[in-house]
């Protein structure tokens, strides 16, 4: 039988856990023992004794390292090191960002899955798309931030006093997290415009009832679901375009990322001097200029800027069931009679491994070493 261990995140500020109760009860139907290291859940408000009354074991974070096949994460582990040759490791490993990573692992002979290298066109794999899940928490958490941190209402308000208008949001990215950000905000009865250089998001933001933000610019397509890095000249134009329509909103929220790739920079200095004092950016793709992580700055002008990357985190119990299924449902097709079964044809393991026997095996990451050496 194989042995599916927990860990507690240990990066800061990072409170979800890889595996809920829940999660555990469907994983010992399917004739798997799960041993969690006690406290993993305790930042989302899962308990040892919820795990222990799923059927799960409850232990120190040196006997799950021992006693693991299989160890699921949300984020890499900050002692890594400790992993045995041998073991299974599964989470967003982020292995693109963090190349020198996947060489770790493959050293230690840890055989590495990274479920954020999950393409989104990969159908059967819908169920275990952790970004896509992820995302989604974090879209709609976005909004809500921005309602706190501005001045005033979202909503148009009318009153005994007079009416407020509602407030100008402008969200920059409409991927899953960006769309997301864009319903959150119209429910809460804001004024929405929606930004993306790729044709068919532009389709997607006009579903919402949003408006759609159209530049002077060359529009992308994008056969993986993902954008991609525009050239030098086209950021440059639609950097300059982007100057001009910014500071028109009281809100803007950016949410693009380029996988394996850097951020598009959409708010410049230039924009952000523009805006009108309280207004309010929060940077979930860091695209904007000036922002950092997990910070909350206020320029001299009075534009308060939130860098907050990850945001699911401040969602633990969402965002935690959420991958946890998605975990679930990638374990479902990599397990066979309660063992691990990775078979080089099947398609989404070949997405998302990183690194096996000793040596890097994902094509993507193989192309990133021969451009270094």
């Amino acid at each position: 039988m194989t042995t599916v261990g927990v860990l507690r995140e240990t990066a800061s500020r990072e409170r979800r856990v890889a595996l809920t109760p829940d999660g555990v009860s469907r994983l010992r139907a399917a004739n798997v023992r799960l041993l969690v290291e006690s406290g993993a859940g305790r930042a989302a408000w899962f308990d040892d004794g919820d795990y222990l009354a799923a059927g799960a074991e409850v232990g120190s974070r040196e006997q799950v390292y021992a006693g693991s096949d299989v160890l699921l994460v949300v984020r890499p582990p900050g002692d890594v090191a400790a992993l045995g040759a041998g073991r299974v490791l599964i989470g967003l490993l982020d292995p693109l960002g963090d190349p020198a990573l996947a060489e770790s692992l493959a050293a230690q002979g840890v055989t590495a899955i990274s479920v954020d290298l999950l393409p989104r066109t990969l159908s059967r794999a819908q169920p275990m798309d952790a970004l896509t899940s992820q995302a989604n928490v974090a879209g709609y958490k976005a909004a809500l931030l921005a309602a706190e941190a501005y001045g005033g209402f979202f909503p148009m308000l009318m009153t005994a006093a007079g009416t407020t208008r509602p407030a100008r949001v402008l969200v920059l990215g409409a991927g899953v997290a960006g769309l997301q950000a864009i319903a959150t905000a119209r429910r809460l009865g804001a004024l929405v415009t929606g930004y993306d250089v790729r044709e068919a998001a532009r389709a997607d933001i006009a579903s919402t009832g949003a408006a759609v933000l159209e530049l002077a610019t060359a529009a992308q397509a994008s056969a993986d679901g993902y954008a991609q890095r525009l050239a030098d000249d086209a950021a440059a134009a639609q950097l300059a375009a982007l100057d001009e329509v910014v500071p028109r909103f009281d809100v803007v929220i950016t949410t693009a990322r380029v996988p394996g790739g850097r951020s598009p920079l959409l708010v410049s200095e230039a924009a952000l001097a523009a805006m009108r004092p309280g207004s309010v950016v929060i940077d979930l793709g860091g695209n904007v200029a000036g922002s950092a992580e997990d910070t909350r700055t206020v320029t001299g002008r009075g534009i308060t800027v939130i860098g907050a990357p990850n945001l699911a985190a401040t969602v633990p119990v969402a965002a935690s069931t959420a991958y946890a299924r998605n975990l679930v449902a990638l374990l479902g097709s990599l397990l066979r009679e309660g063992r691990p079964h990775l078979d080089d044809t099947d398609e989404v393991l070949a997405a998302v491994l990183v690194c096996r026997d000793g040596a890097v095996v994902h094509p993507r990451l193989r192309h990133h070493e021969r451009e270094i050496r």
